[in-house]
């Protein structure tokens, strides 16, 4: 793809908020001399509106499209589809058992509540 055609995007795998990152592809450039040139720009201009800035750029800078397009291409995706695919079940059973769990403690708080209401209230018979 030549520079023509590149779109100037936020990068998902930048460090913070991925704006250094989405200008250094965008223009073929060194991440890590981008990220220092916007550094000594913040200091220089005032650490406050330097920020101010930087985040106002990553606010309206559009966020590089589609999520699964890089990782799906990497054999590392599909390692953690796998875990989030074990983690859901994980958290399911584990929803489930304290779900029981508290279950159980609200039976347990009714028999104890119907006791005191027998005993304060029920049959004399």
């Amino acid at each position: 793809m030549d520079m023509a055609t590149k779109r100037l995007y936020r990068s998902r795998r930048g460090k913070i908020f991925g704006v250094c990152q989405g200008f250094a592809e965008w223009r073929d450039l060194p991440v890590d001399l981008l990220r220092l040139i916007v550094a000594v720009s913040i200091v220089v201009t005032g650490i406050f509106p330097g920020i101010i800035i930087y985040a106002l750029v990553a606010l309206f800078m559009p966020l590089e499209p589609g999520y699964g397009t890089y990782y799906e291409e990497s054999e590392e995706h599909d390692h953690v589809k796998e875990g989030f695919s074990r983690t859901r079940e994980d958290l399911r059973a584990t929803f489930d058992r304290l779900k029981r769990k508290v279950e159980g403690m609200e039976e347990e708080i009714f028999d104890k509540e119907r006791d005191w209401d027998q005993r304060f209230h029920g049959d004399n018979t």
